[in-house]
């Protein structure tokens, strides 16, 4: 396995120290103190800039941190789907790094699952059971591809 960068490894410590409660109410005391101290400042343009930019500097980077945690856990879940997928029986490897298709893609493999619900909705409602692993047919989004490949002259 390889380490882990040092910004892997800081974002990781980050999301677990900010996501604490303790961090949250030393935050809310930061305000607290902030806003008490109001008075003493005259409320000064001063006073208002120390939080604005307090405030601005760690919502900026905070951004970046959390997009950071989130892309990770995102790759790892869809990883480990991945993996539920190729390991099941029956299930359709069509889906396998699904999100790395175009939106068109995507649609088409949705309207088909719509449709397997659509279908056992109505099963249902004519009293059979919404059980099972039906059949369906995904590989007409590669057949879509295949024949916009042969019409712009590339194969097929």
């Amino acid at each position: 396995m390889k380490k882990n960068s040092w910004f892997n490894r800081f974002a990781k410590a980050s999301a677990r120290l900010t996501g604490r409660a303790v961090t949250f109410i030393l935050a809310l005391c930061t305000i607290i103190v902030w806003a008490v101290t109001g008075p003493m400042f005259g409320f000064s343009d001063t006073w208002q800039l120390v939080i604005n930019t307090g405030t601005t500097i760690v919502t900026f980077l905070m951004v970046f941190l959390i997009q950071n945690t989130q892309n990770r856990d995102s790759e790892a879940v869809q990883i480990k789907l991945d993996e539920l997928i190729r390991a099941t029986k029956g299930a359709h490897t069509v889906l396998l790094d699904l999100e790395e298709l175009d939106d068109k893609h995507l649609q088409t493999i949705k309207e088909c699952y719509e449709e397997i619900a659509a279908r056992s909705r109505q099963a249902m409602k004519n009293g059979h059971q919404d059980t099972g692993t039906p059949f369906i047919h995904l590989d007409h989004a590669d057949d879509d591809a295949a024949a916009k490949k042969k019409k712009n002259g590339r194969g097929g």
